[in-house]
């Protein structure tokens, strides 16, 4: 007989289903699932609808129009200016220098290697003019870096051009003859040192090409360059009555000449301040439109400028500011206001809709229409409640209305109850992205209610979860 002793047979556990375990797998796979299609489903993103205002994007590049004189030299030689740029001149001022010798051009070469002193004054100017450019620096206008390099360098050479004057006068002692002239202004005005072609252009000589800075081209004169007879040496704005234009989009002067705007007030970015100009709009012969702001002060804050930016300070409207994005278009049935009633447990609006019963006999049955516009004389009613070619009576009348006139509002969906509500609304101003709109009107927004963002995700009186 066989010996069964060693034969050992393994033991199969029963399966034991623990309840906790089977709750915690269902847990799991219905979070997987609502993960899963929370990451399928499109989204509804509310928008809580505040007071606000917009202004359109009204920022251009205008060009400066001066009455400017070019002044020229009467000498040849090394120039020496003792006016800075940007001060104002009167008849007689001493303006320049021209040394014929260049003596004098030496002596200041040689001063430059030894020791000089500024007195506070001339210190005060100069930290009034790094002051200036160091609260007005723009990083992305780093252009202005040089026109701030230029305009130190014209004042530190006029305060050494002061400190050396009377060797001038010893210069020409010495040699018994005037090798050195002195010119002054022969007329009043701002003193600036370049020209660049634009000094006798005007409004009715403006092309579009004008506006391209990269083909503009601004000279400067400096200390000690040495002039021909003839040559331009620098120039005078001799009137405070001056122009920016700028070139104007269709947009631009439909507004402004729907509104009829004489002047119009214009912030110039370079400092902040603000001016009225009187507007003036011509067309040249290739169809480009150009708009003139004229001023009658501040033009020796940018006398020096050609290319000024500005903004313009057009009418704004306020009111309620909503995204774009929001907004859509609706049908709706218009019917006379004699047709519509209140009625119902809750006394809402609606019609008396005329219906059938199964043996054909005629009836009427009460149906509640919100409404979302009126007239004088109709109002909009749901198109999703009433049917074109539905009949409805005039309350106390047999008299019948057959719907089918329909019309389109603008509007937005209100989701303040939970459910997509179309809400009128009249629109006072748009740009690219945002609208505002009248408040409190009667059937469209208030101020706090919430909308959908994107009304292209939405149809009507769908439930909203966000």
């Amino acid at each position: 007989m066989a010996d069964n002793r060693n034969k050992i047979t393994k033991y199969r556990r029963p399966v034991n289903l623990n309840i906790g375990m089977v709750i915690f797998a269902v847990i799991f796979i219905y979070v997987v699932i609502c993960v899963v299609m929370y990451f399928k489903t499109d989204h509804i993103v509310g928008y809580s609808v505040m007071e606000g205002s917009l202004t359109s994007n009204n920022i251009y590049k205008g060009i400066a129009l001066r009455d400017e004189e070019v002044v020229t030299s009467q000498d040849a030689g090394y120039i020496n200016y003792f006016a800075r740029e940007g001060e104002r001149a009167a008849v007689g001022n001493l303006i320049y220098t021209v040394d014929e010798t260049g003596r004098l051009s030496d002596y200041i070469k040689a001063s430059e290697s030894g020791e000089n002193s500024l007195s506070e004054s001339d210190l005060a100017e100069l930290k009034t003019e790094i002051t200036s450019f160091t609260n007005r620096f723009d990083c992305r206008e780093f252009g202005d870096v040089y026109n701030f390099k230029h305009n130190v360098e014209g004042t530190v050479l006029k305060l050494a051009n002061y400190n050396i004057l009377e060797n001038a006068d010893a210069l020409n002692d010495a040699s018994g003859t005037s090798l050195i002239n002195y010119r002054y202004a022969g007329n009043s005005g701002i003193v600036v040192l370049s020209t660049d072609g634009y000094e006798k252009l005007t409004l009715q000589d403006m092309k579009a090409e004008y506006f391209d800075e990269e083909n503009y081209e601004k000279k400067y004169f400096i200390n000690n360059d040495l002039v021909a007879s003839g040559d331009p040496v620098y120039k005078l704005s001799k009137s405070e009555d001056w122009s920016i234009v700028i070139k104007a989009e269709k947009e631009l002067l439909d507004m402004l000449e729907e509104e009829e705007y004489d002047y119009v007030e214009v912030r110039f970015l370079k400092n902040q301040y603000t001016a009225w100009g009187n507007v003036d709009i011509f067309t040249n012969e290739e169809g480009d439109s150009f708009v003139s702001l004229t001023f009658t002060n501040s033009m020796i804050t940018f006398c020096s400028d050609r290319f000024i930016d500005i903004e313009l300070l057009l009418k704004e409207e306020k009111g309620l500011k909503i995204p774009n994005t929001s907004i859509v278009q609706k049908e709706f049935f218009i019917v006379p206001k004699e047709y519509v009633t209140k009625g119902g447990k809750r006394g809402e609006y609606g019609v008396l809709l005329e219906t059938y019963d199964d043996d054909g006999n005629a009836a009427t049955q009460f149906v509640e229409t919100p409404i979302y516009h009126e007239t004088e004389t109709e109002y909009y009613l749901d198109d999703t409640v009433l049917r074109a070619g539905n009949y409805i009576i005039k309350p106390e009348s047999t008299e019948k209305y057959a719907i089918s006139h329909t019309g389109s509002l603008t509007g937005v969906y209100n989701i303040n109850k939970g459910y997509a509500d179309f809400k009128e609304i009249s629109i006072l101003y748009d740009n690219e992205e945002y609208s505002v709109v009248k408040s409190n009107t009667m059937y469209g927004l208030n101020v706090y209610d919430h909308i959908v963002l994107d009304a292209s995700m939405v149809g009507d009186n769908e439930f909203i979860y966000e």
